[in-house]
Parts: C-alpha cells; sequence; structure tokens
C-alpha cells in the first residue's frame, strides 16, 4: 500500500457481517480503497469454511479493503490471509500476550480459537475480515490473553498494514513458528489434512502426499 494513500474506518453500531457489508460497497462502487468497516456487533459473521462467526459485543468485528495494486509485490494473493494474520499475530505478540496463528488464518491462544481471518477478491480488491474475541467468546472458543481497548489494537495493526512489508519478512517469521500448527487438523475442500504431517512451503501453500495446498480462506 502506498504510505500517501488514505484509509477511512467507519464505525457501524450493528450489522450482518463487516466482511459482507464492505464487499457489497465495493460492488456497487460505493467507495474507495483503502477502506475500512468496524461494528460494535456483528449479527452473521463470516467464518471458516463458510461457518458463522458469533458475534459478541465488545469483541473486534473489522473488515478492510486493499487495492491489488498496492499489495507486497512477492505476496500470492493465495497467501494473503497468512500474511495480514501474522502481521496482526505480531502486533498483539508486541503487546504481551501469547496468541499464536494455526495455519492458515486462526488465531489461538493455548489449544483455544480466540478468532480468525479471512480474504476475498472483490473488482481487484483483497477484502480482509478479522474477527477477535477481545472480552467474550461463546462455548467451546477463548478470548485474548492481555486487555488492549479495540481502538489502540486498530490503529496500531492498520498502521501496520499501511507498512506493506514484504511477504518474504512475514513468511521468515511465521516459518519458525510453524511447528505450532502440528497438533492440529486442516481441510481441502472436503478431505481432512494432518499438519503434523505436512511441509511448509516458500509461497505459504502446504505439501501433503505430493499435493500442494494452498488456503482457500
Amino acid at each position: 500500500m502506498e504510505k500517501d494513500s488514505h484509509l477511512k474506518i467507519v464505525y457501524l453500531e450493528s450489522v450482518d457481517s463487516t466482511q459482507t457489508y464492505l464487499k457489497e460497497l465495493i460492488t456497487k462502487k460505493k467507495v474507495d480503497s483503502p477502506y475500512a468497516v468496524v461494528a460494535n456487533k456483528q449479527i452473521n459473521g463470516l467464518g471458516s469454511r463458510n461457518n458463522v462467526w458469533e458475534g459478541v459485543n465488545g469483541n473486534l468485528f473489522l473488515s478492510f479493503s486493499i487495492s491489488m495494486d498496492n499489495l507486497a509485490k512477492d505476496l500470492k494473493i493465495e497467501s494473503a490471509s497468512i500474511y495480514f494474520a501474522y502481521i496482526l499475530k505480531e502486533v498483539l505478540s508486541d503487546l504481551g500476550s501469547s496468541v499464536y496463528l494455526k495455519w492458515p488464518n486462526d488465531f489461538y491462544i493455548k489449544d483455544k480459537k480466540i478468532g480468525g481471518m479471512i480474504t476475498n477478491i472483490v473488482s481487484n480488491t483483497l477484502v480482509c475480515g478479522v474477527g477477535l474475541n477481545l472480552v467474550d467468546a461463546p462455548n467451546g472458543f477463548s478470548i485474548l490473553d492481555i486487555k488492549i481497548s479495540r481502538e489502540e489494537l486498530l490503529e496500531t495493526y492498520l498502521k501496520k498494514v499501511q507498512t506493506c512489508v514484504s511477504w518474504k519478512q512475514v513468511f521468515s517469521k511465521y516459518e519458525i513458528e510453524f511447528y505450532r500448527s502440528r497438533n492440529f487438523f486442516t481441510h481441502d475442500k472436503e478431505e481432512k489434512i494432518s499438519l503434523g504431517e505436512a511441509k511448509l512451503l516458500s509461497d505459504g501453500s502446504i505439501a501433503h502426499n505430493g499435493k500442494r495446498i494452498y488456503s482457500t480462506r
């Protein structure tokens, strides 16, 4: 992203999904990127594999858009969710959190998921959606292990996103931490794949049984 690009942030009280809302704005050419939408409450959020990400008031519900022309030049678009999720993970780690990123896009504290990232392409624009449990979590999930205001996190994260750090820099750090994903499974269509048996490749994909698998999120 160009350093002089001005990222506008719009705050909503309630929305079905920040991702769906922003994608519609872009499709109808009502906004220019970069652009971000934040909601206090999300009632039909999009999660991994088309699941619903429940929206508890006080958590982070964010979607932001970036023109494809302003992405890091060495970023393979299939690995965008890893790229932007790891940048957020780094921001949280710098603030004292023990959060880690499970391949390709899930945020975890110990063995509990606290959030995730999804990406979509709309009209030559990348739309990234983030859900993160800051204060409360549905059953089976957990919350962030540090106290931070949504506004502080947004300011720090979106500022770092706009520095357009290279994929190579992000991957060199993520590669070291990939071992933390090895106790989990992922899916390739309907096939369940053990990450403990997969090899992480330099473009963010994984190799398993002679097959190369990219994130579809």
